[in-house]
């Protein structure tokens, strides 16, 4: 593990500390390690340098918008490559919240999500995207291979 020192004006540095305590951190290296990692990571996603990603989509929209759910179900079905499971809460008699859990190429997740965003009667619609690397797996004992998804940072 690499050590530095950083400098901060005594404001930020107040602001800081308040920040960590508002999230629950017990320290700075903590919360400076996770700003940096999602700064890299949006770094990567925007400049197009993460090739696999894992995600998920939420979003909101009201189940008796005319044939709605079952164009998001044909969606979901012809990108059964990316989506992992499901899940679907009823928020009120009109509203549904459902939360996608995704995993493949990252453009393509993303293209799937802004499709899906797209769609006349979804709402609130967010995306957690989070590059990854897949790493083929296999044991000596078994014929079993599998794909290991690790975070880029």
């Amino acid at each position: 593990m690499e050590r530095f020192t950083i400098s901060l004006s005594d404001s930020l540095a107040a602001d800081f500390d308040r920040w960590l305590q508002s999230r629950g951190y017990t320290n700075r290296s903590e919360g400076v390690r996770d700003l940096l990692r999602k700064e890299i990571e949006f770094e990567r996603i925007s400049q197009n340098q993460a090739e696999h990603g894992i995600a998920t989509l939420s979003y909101v929209y009201n189940h008796h918008e005319r044939s709605l759910a079952e164009r998001l179900t044909s969606l979901q079905h012809n990108a059964h490559d990316l989506v992992i499971c499901s899940t679907h809460v009823h928020l009120d008699h009109d509203n549904c919240l459902e939360s996608l859990f995704l995993r493949g190429a990252t453009k393509t997740i993303q293209e799937f999500a802004d499709t899906l965003a797209a769609e006349p009667g979804v709402r609130h619609s967010v995306i957690n995207l989070i590059p990854v690397k897949l790493e083929e797996h296999g044991h000596h004992h078994h014929h079993d291979h599998h794909i290991h998804v690790q975070p880029l940072s």
